[in-house]
Parts: structure tokens; sequence; C-alpha cells
């Protein structure tokens, strides 16, 4: 009997748009990407904080994302040459607007209902919150899944996966794992290229090539509290944000955009090597995912400082831009199966959990 066929999508904080994968887990995908439209883009960034009437313009966005995670899940079934009754389920992240597991909660925009109607599939969402109500951090879900692909036997390997913020895996040759958001991954420097470059973001890293990493700033962006503080821990736009870097900038004034971009660079890659050189000094290797891995500055500066091989998933398999929409993926197939879909030892939860709740497609009364 084949695999049964699963759909992830995945919408992270970088804010640039969907991802989406059809898999089965052995090999076998297809990938398809839907950019957000710049308006849609601009309300989910002015989610991220308190404003006016926010439960209608959350939910109106909601629905608007429905209607792209719908027309991303039609592309992946076109290009397989497949019908929805093919597909299991659709697991769907949302787009996380706010979240504060120090108050108890995390927030996905997401209308898995619509999306149900919309496809005609099973969708199972809401991946976060079980592991927060059982009190862990509801993030990262991902070192679950990198275990489960990405794991050996013989040797400890990292992966890092750098979207807007960036958290490790260590998969330790015994099957255990640690892992936790590491700090910013490019939200700071996606901000600051969209601030001075007018593009969302710096392609390849070339701007920061071009700049000088500013010692000064980079030893107070590195002051940060959360850096030092123990895991189990995770982070978002909440606290990574313009705002927080426009008051490390307050008493550097006279800098060159370019060198902070430079800096904004080094910071990212810093805090993961420091994370990396404190708990997993015995790796084989680093294997980065997410946009990050695109970033030919930032990957040569990882390369450089750990004096390890640095190179993305695509070594183990699965290409850098796909990794978290399989990992949905996978965890709707636990769902699926009744099968947890958090690891405590990263999240803190007081234990196991089957994550997300069901949707159901196409309904007989």
């Amino acid at each position: 009997m084949p695999a049964p066929l699963y759909i992830g999508l995945m919408s992270g904080t970088s804010l640039d748009g969907v991802d989406g994968v059809l898999t089965a887990f052995d090999g076998a995908l297809h990938a398809a990407y839907v950019p957000f439209p710049e308006p849609l883009r601009q309300t989910l960034f002015a989610l991220q904080s308190a404003g006016q009437n926010e439960v209608e313009r959350e939910a109106v966005a909601a629905n608007q994302l429905a209607h792209l995670y719908a027309e991303c899940v039609q592309q992946l079934l076109s290009d397989a040459g497949l019908s929805s009754s093919a597909i299991k389920a659709i697991g769907v992240h949302g787009q996380t607007i706010r979240h504060r597991p120090d108050l108890g909660f995390t927030q996905q925009t997401n209308n898995p209902s619509l999306l149900a109607e919309l496809t005609g599939m099973d969708v199972i969402a809401d991946f976060r919150s079980r592991d927060i109500a059982a009190g862990g951090q509801g993030a990262p879900l991902v070192p679950a899944f990198h275990q489960a692909v990405f794991g050996s036997a013989s040797a400890t390997r990292v992966v890092v996966n750098i979207g807007g913020i960036a958290n490790l895996s260590v998969l330790r040759a015994d099957g255990s794992v640690l892992g936790y958001d590491t700090g910013p991954g490019n939200v700071l420097m996606d901000a600051w290229a969209s601030k001075h470059l007018g593009t969302p973001y710096d392609p390849g890293g070339d701007w920061a090539t071009s700049g000088r990493a500013l010692p000064e700033l980079l030893a107070d962006l590195l002051a940060e509290p959360y850096l030092s503080a123990p895991a189990p821990k995770s982070t978002g736009r909440d606290l990574f944000n313009p705002e927080w870097l426009q008051a490390r900038l307050a008493r550097f004034t006279h800098v060159a955009p370019v060198d902070v971009q430079a800096t904004l660079a080094a910071f990212t890659a810093r805090t993961i090597i420091d994370a990396i050189q404190r708990d997993a000094p015995d790796a084989e290797a680093v294997y980065v995912c997410g946009g990050g891995a695109l970033n030919t500055h930032l990957m040569r500066c990882l390369q450089q400082d750990l004096g390890k091989p640095v190179s993305s998933t695509e070594a183990l398999g699965i290409a850098p831009m796909h990794v978290e929409a399989t990992a949905f993926a996978w965890l709707a197939a636990r769902f699926c199966d009744g099968l947890p879909g958090n690891l405590p030892a990263v999240t803190g939860a007081k234990g196991h959990r089957v994550l997300g709740a069901l949707y159901p497609g196409k309904q007989k009364f």
C-alpha cells in the first residue's frame, strides 16, 4: 500500500509568503510558493503590535491567508497531477502575530475552517497551543521532525533553521535532542534592508558584505538577556523588532547604514555560533535551512567561525526552503496517527502531547 500523502503549509516570521509541500516522507516531494500581496504583508506586519480594531483586521487577514493557502494547495495538486481525494490531510501553521508563552498563549492568524471548505480536505492546525497548555514554550516544534529525518546514529548533528527567528536542533547519536530559539535570524537584517534599500531583504547578504561589523554595537546587541537565558526558551518579533534595534542604536548616531547591516549579520551568526559551541561542540557538521541558507554572506560567517562543515539541508535530502513546510506536514501525520508531536525536553512541556486540531473537509450527513 502506498504511503499516505500530506500537504504542509508554512508562512514564517519573515512574512514573505506561503511555502507548501506535498510529500509522503519517502523522498517524493512537490513544492510551491505563493508570495504575500503587499497589502496583506503590511497588515500582518501591523498586527505584530497593538492597534485599533485588531480583532476585525486579524479576522479579515485570516480569510485572505486561507485563500492564499488554498491557492498553494491547488498549485501542488496541479503539479503532482492529483485530486484532493489523494491527500490525507493538510498541516497548516498559520501566521504568528504574537508569541507569549510567558503569558500562556501564542497566536497564529489562520482560518482552517475556511481552508477546509475551499479545498474539501481535512485540515490540521493550531499545533502550538496544546504544548503551551501543558506548560511548554510551544516552540520550537521542528526539532522532533529534524530528529526523525536528519538524525544520525553515529554522530551528533546540528540543524539550524534561519527564518525570521533562528532555532537550533542538536541531534545526538543516542537519540536525545536539544532545541531552542537562538535569537534573531533574518528579522532585523530584513527590517534594516527594507528601511534603507527599499527591498524586503538583502539578497545573498551582498549589502552586508560591503560593510564593516562594528564591535561596540555588536557587543551591545549581544548583551540582550534572552541570549544567555537557559533553555527551554523561544522568542519572536515580540522581542526582536525594529524598536528593539533602534533602542540599541541610540548612542551610535554617525554610523553608516551598511555597517549596521554588516553588524546585524554578524549578530545573527554570533548567536548561532555561541549556541553551537556551548551546546554541541562535538557536532560533526552543521546543516542550515530556511531563508538564511540562501544568504551567502551569513553562511560564510558561520563556516569561518565554527571551524566545521556548514552546508544546507539539501545535503541531507530536503531543500532548505522546504524543511519547515515538510515539518508541518509531518506534524499533521503525527496527529492523524494519534502520536505526539512535541519534545518535552525541548519545549519544557509536562509531557508528550498530540498537537493540533482537526477541521474536517468534505462532510457527509
